[in-house]
């Protein structure tokens, strides 16, 4: 959001803790919309209100999380369910809501921020590593389908990015394994790398589609490379 608002961006935020997102606003003055996208009467509304104030130029589907780090044979169902429905699901319906939209316009973009989880799997990922490779399904099968309305489709698959919840979120809110999990990694990615990405490509000539991106530290040569410094 801040990336977006400080190369010229009208930017409704939306997210689910109300608060945190008025804060949020309040920096940036973006236009703050609480909202659900697991919800789908929630993402209904929040169309109608954003489609009332006129059209739209872009969509940035950014609500995604991992929950376990189970292996198949003793992964959660309800853990698969949320991930599902946060990555996949709730993307399509913003997707769906939004493009009707985003034809309109003429030079619509949509972007889906994945995941390198979703191009190549790993142990004690499943979950995370299914809904991440269906959304990156989602980003090819839509260019595809809406390149004839002149939509542009976007992919930014991050790989190891250092944030406030992500970690603390698959984890069940234990700190320290969280911390493990960027030990001795000088420079990992930040939210803020991640973000300056996604308002590159949404700033150029929108006859310019960076189909896919895939953006890592250095650290990170692969998904299966990860350099950490000894203690």
């Amino acid at each position: 959001m801040r990336a977006l608002r400080k190369s010229g961006w009208e930017v409704v935020a939306v997210a689910r803790r109300a608060d945190r997102l008025a804060e949020l606003a309040a920096e940036t003055g973006a236009v703050a919309m609480a909202a659900d996208v697991t919800d789908a009467g929630a993402v209904e509304r929040l169309v109608g209100e954003v489609l009332a104030g006129g059209g739209i130029d872009a969509l940035v589907n950014i609500a995604g999380g991992a929950f376990g780090v189970d292996t198949m044979a003793a992964g959660k169902l309800a853990d698969w369910q949320k991930m599902y429905d946060v990555n996949v699901l709730g993307t399509l319906r913003m997707i769906q809501g939004f493009l009707p939209a985003l034809r309109e316009n003429g030079e619509g973009s949509v972007l889906l921020l994945t995941s390198t989880a979703g191009l190549v799997a790993y142990e004690g990922g499943g979950g995370y590593v299914a809904a991440k490779s269906a959304e990156h399904s989602m980003a090819g099968t839509l260019r595809l389908e809406e390149a004839q309305h002149n939509v542009r489709v976007i992919e930014i698959a991050p790989g190891l990015v250092h944030t406030e919840e992500f970690s603390l979120n698959r984890l069940g809110g234990d700190r320290e394994a969280a911390d493990r999990v960027y030990a001795g990694v000088e420079k990992p990615l930040l939210a803020e790398d991640v973000a300056d990405v996604v308002a590159y490509s949404l700033n150029l000539p929108h006859h310019v589609n960076l189909d896919q991106i895939v953006i890592r530290p250095v650290a990170q040569a692969a998904a299966h490379k990860l350099i950490r410094s000894q203690a």
